[in-house]
């Protein structure tokens, strides 16, 4: 008897056989999307309830134009072309801030009657979209369509999530990051070069994106030169886009302060941001823990060192060097940097991959008890809710 793998298939049946599979990958990322944005709308919604029931200040005011959004906005508007002096002495230089997400709110505003805060939420939450399909791909690629749409809904529902409903480059940052890690997975060099390179426009630790692809381009020739295959133009082609949209924004402001190499560095100094190998860091958890402080700092801590766990059982289940790396730097950056202690939770938004244990892990209760499942969904999604509005109705603190 033949068996069935040998025999060819018909060659009518092929683009019906295509059609059936696109279609089902489309329902399967439609329902990723009405995941993340039903997870979202909630969190706005209890968002919107909290500001009404204190400060009265409109919701869509408070997503549009807080803290960072405001410079985005600026810069849509104006260019470059803002500095601000502290009564501390410091200098804000909107030259910080990398060019892609102002550049995307300056289309929208170009092309439609919003203002600029509202363009800002518009980018955002498309980005958004366009990153929890990408996050379902991979899940689903690595680990099968259930992890895929539980990985969408951890995403969504992460303590500083809220920062994905808001004028933010995070959302744009991951949806870049999200499939150009899926390009090189499938060995779609120049698509992961190019999203890549866009990824280093979009935020400064933006060239983690670029430095996966680099790293698994580096792995597949070392590959291809141990088996004598030809390495393929394509793949050297990536690689050497991967990093050019940070590159360049790195030099071009160094050029404009008249510190070709150091300049952009220079800047983030001014704005007490550096990379001192934790030290900062190190500094301020020790002060939190003899004198306290507000909730945002031990829950940043807390965070932070569930994103360390996180990274160690990653590794642990031998994930893909790409998802590795990409992680790996995201969390260096946000453990090694000084300055905004608050903020590094919202430094790693876009590491979904370190989700993955945990998707698995929501997976398999879902399957074996799913009341249980319920309850920790239930769980995260009030903690996710209270502690977003929290964060941007009542602390008054930078996110």
């Amino acid at each position: 008897m033949t068996h069935a793998s040998t025999l060819a298939r018909p060659a009518v049946a092929e683009p019906a056989a295509e059609g059936r599979i696109h279609a089902s990958r489309a329902r399967a990322m439609a329902i990723a999307v009405a995941l993340f944005l039903t997870a979202r709308l909630l969190g706005v919604a209890v968002l919107a309830l909290a500001a009404r029931a204190t400060t009265g200040r409109n919701p869509l005011g408070l997503l549009g134009r807080s803290w960072d959004s405001l410079w985005y906005v600026g810069i849509a508007a104006h260019g470059y072309s803002r500095t601000q002096h502290a009564r501390s002495g410091a200098t804000y230089s909107d030259v910080a801030f990398f060019p892609l997400y102002p550049a995307l709110v300056r289309a929208v505003r170009a092309v439609s009657p919003l203002s600029g805060g509202a363009s800002g939420l518009v980018v955002s939450w498309t980005a958004a979209a366009v990153a929890a399909c990408g996050i379902y791909a991979l899940g689903a690629r690595l680990h099968g369509r259930a992890v895929g749409f539980a990985l969408v809904l951890l995403w969504a529902l992460l303590p500083h999530s809220v920062v994905l409903s808001m004028a933010y480059t995070e959302p744009v940052l991951t949806a870049l990051a999200a499939w150009s890690l899926y390009a090189v997975l499938t060995g779609r060099w120049l698509w992961a070069g190019a999203l890549a390179a866009l990824a280093g426009l979009a935020r400064p630790n933006g060239f983690a994106v670029a430095a996966a692809v680099l790293a698994a381009a580096a792995y597949e020739v070392w590959r291809c030169l141990k088996e004598g295959r030809r390495v393929s133009h394509r793949l050297w082609t990536g690689a050497a886009l991967a990093p050019l949209g940070w590159t360049a924004y790195v030099l071009w402001v160094g050029r404009r302060q008249g510190n070709l190499l150091g300049g952009y560095f220079e800047v983030q100094r001014r704005w007490g941001s550096r990379f001192d190998f934790g030290h900062g860091a190190l500094q301020f958890i020790h002060h939190l823990l003899l004198h306290g402080g507000r909730i945002v700092f031990p829950m940043a801590m807390v965070i932070v060192a569930t994103g360390i766990v996180l990274y160690a059982l990653l590794l642990a289940d031998r994930a893909p060097l790409p998802l590795l790396v990409y992680s790996g730097v995201l969390l260096l950056i946000a453990l090694g940097g000084s300055g905004y202690f608050e903020s590094k939770p919202r430094f790693l938004l876009p590491a979904f991959p370190l989700l993955l244990p945990i998707a698995q892990a929501l997976v398999r209760t879902a399957r074996a008890r799913p009341w249980h499942a319920t309850v920790v969904v239930a769980a995260l999604a009030g903690l996710s809710f209270a502690y977003g509005a929290y964060l941007v109705v009542l602390a008054h603190t930078p996110l």
